[in-house]
């Protein structure tokens, strides 16, 4: 008997070395019905996935993820797509409402359950994925090098194949973090030591704190790895590029 949906989520490990076995177009295929199946707002499934595996394109989209999962043979960027839909308006000769803050945020919620759907998939039957969590810092290039139209934005990108190694599965804050009854109740400052204990403990988090030289493992985040000032940079670009592809006025 195999393993339930329940199993597949609670041995998640992200993966970032492959073996050189290829993903057949069937198992990619089935892959991607099981997203197919992930709820969407009105069943408008605003979304689409761009598959990459020939070089030299595969090699240049690795290297606007920053080099991340370099044996990855299979590189999916899930994008937020109104540009399908829109087409299907003009075709029933229909207004095309759709491009707009409302329907991007609409459609990266769709994208997501997808992609979410896509790495469940994957790992129940046998292969692994890691979320690289860097599109959004080089959308428009990554938009250009896949050819996206104007109302296709990348969101999402899993890389994926047959894992070369086991993986570490990370910490994860616990239920009791994020589980909130009737309201949203604040949370004190104990509260917060506590839930991110976990965190805090960690032995590998703890060394990444000796190596970068900070405080505290929050402060790798702030000062190291998504500090301000890179923030705002990535969100002006991120910005100027949704209403350069018609999804915000």
């Amino acid at each position: 008997m195999g393993e339930s949906a329940i199993e597949v989520m609670l041995r998640h490990r992200s993966i970032r070395r492959f073996t050189e076995e290829p993903v057949g177009e069937a198992l990619l295929r089935e892959i991607v019905e099981c997203g197919l199946r992930a709820s969407n707002t009105g069943n408008m499934q605003l979304y689409s996935v761009i598959v990459t595996r020939e070089e030299p394109r595969r090699s240049q989209l690795l290297q606007l993820h920053y080099g991340q999962c370099a044996t990855a043979p299979l590189l999916l960027t899930v994008c937020t797509d109104v540009h399908r839909y829109h087409r299907y308006c003009q075709v029933n000769q229909c207004d095309e409402p759709y491009g707009n803050l409302l329907w991007w945020s609409s459609a990266l919620v769709d994208a997501s359950l997808f992609a979410q759907n896509l790495g469940l998939a994957a790992e129940a039957r046998g292969l692994g994925f890691c979320h690289l969590g860097t599109v959004m810092y080089n959308t428009a290039q990554i938009a250009a090098l896949l050819e996206c139209p104007e109302g296709v934005v990348p969101v999402i990108t899993l890389a994926l194949g047959h894992p070369a190694e086991e993986g570490r599965m990370s910490e994860r804050i616990g239920p009791e973090g994020v589980l909130h009854s009737e309201v949203y109740h604040p949370y004190t400052d104990d509260d917060i030591r506590r839930i991110h204990a976990v965190r805090d403990t960690d032995p590998f988090n703890q060394e990444m704190v000796r190596q970068n030289g900070t405080r505290n493992y929050c402060e790798i985040f702030t000062t190291k790895r998504y500090p301000r000032q890179m923030n705002e940079e990535v969100s002006a670009k991120l910005e100027a590029f949704l209403r350069g592809s018609g999804m915000m006025s």
